[in-house]
């Protein structure tokens, strides 16, 4: 998308921000759009130097707050004057009407969750909206991350009036996060030393990708695929096979789900990054000790 096009489209969508670039010819950018759960996500993919807003560029612009989802490459993001570092799989959240910057470090693809500003507003209650990343070490935090990854990675069934609910629960998890969080006063630091949950989030965003392997992992994260393979024998785990098993309990999510009792086993497992159908009965099998048939068999038929 040529600059022009793509700060015309980031604008419309995320409101008034400006951009800093190092030429202008080698720009690259993509703006999209798209609605899940109720919550509307803009995707964002840019090697523009810096975007920045103002207070008072933004100060009719006071909607939403964003939740910011750092998909590819790595980004800093400063606001109240703090910076933090988002490596992929990593969030944070940013109030719409403060003055921010998001510095990229290359190209950087991240998904923006636009949070309603009154409900976040509402849910602080006297305490004002914090600037900060979100880290995993707490049931609310994690709870947060299980439902961020789902709208971010697939489309979640429609159900019409009350999908403001999907919203509103994420919004209603943010106090305890910040809480949590903010009885240390360096938890800012501390969010940095957990590559090894960065890289399990990644994961969970792009388990449907065929090429969810080492190397696509150390690209992201640059290290070596040695330093990968160290950092998952720390945690009792090889790559491939924390991959494949995490792409086996989606497939057996799916499998035992009514709503998705027309699709094929085939077309699941081709879903979650299988290839070859031979391979996942065999891998379902080991992994479940029944085959994919008996397994949604068996998990379904209570349901009729």
């Amino acid at each position: 998308m040529p600059f022009d096009a793509w700060i015309g489209a980031l604008r419309q969508t995320c409101g008034y921000f400006d951009c800093t670039l190092k030429d202008r010819r080698s720009f690259q950018g993509s703006v999209s759009t798209r609605t899940n759960g109720g919550i509307d996500i803009a995707n964002i993919v840019t090697n523009a130097e810096k975007v920045t807003s103002s207070r008072s560029q933004r100060s009719n612009e006071d909607r939403y707050c964003f939740l910011i989802v750092q998909k590819q490459g790595r980004a800093t993001l400063v606001q109240n004057g703090t910076p933090v570092t988002l490596r992929p799989g990593e969030m944070a959240l940013m109030d719409s009407i403060k003055t921010c910057e998001i510095i990229s470090h290359g190209l950087i693809e991240h998904d923006s969750l636009h949070l309603l500003r009154s409900e976040v507003v509402r849910c602080f209650g006297d305490t004002a909206i914090p600037f900060m990343k979100i880290t995993p070490d707490c049931a609310s935090s994690q709870i947060l991350q299980l439902v961020v990854n789902r709208v971010v990675t697939e489309p979640l069934v429609s159900v019409g009036k009350g999908e403001e609910g999907v919203v509103n629960s994420l919004a209603a998890l943010l106090p305890s996060i910040y809480q949590h969080q903010a009885q240390s006063p360096a938890f800012m630091e501390q969010a940095d030393g957990t590559l090894f949950n960065c890289i399990q989030q990644f994961i969970e965003q792009h388990l449907h990708e065929e090429d969810m392997g080492p190397e696509r992992l150390a690209s992201a994260f640059h290290i070596s695929v040695r330093q990968l393979y160290r950092l998952f024998e720390q945690h009792d785990e090889t790559v491939c096979r924390y991959v494949q098993r995490r792409r086996l309990a989606r497939c057996a999510e799916e499998l035992a789900s009514p709503m998705l009792s027309k699709c094929s086993i085939t077309q699941i497992a081709y879903k979650w990054g299988f290839t070859d159908s031979a391979h996942f009965s065999r891998s379902f099998k080991r992994e479940f000790a029944s085959s994919p048939r008996t397994y949604r068999r068996e998990h379904l038929e209570p349901a009729f």
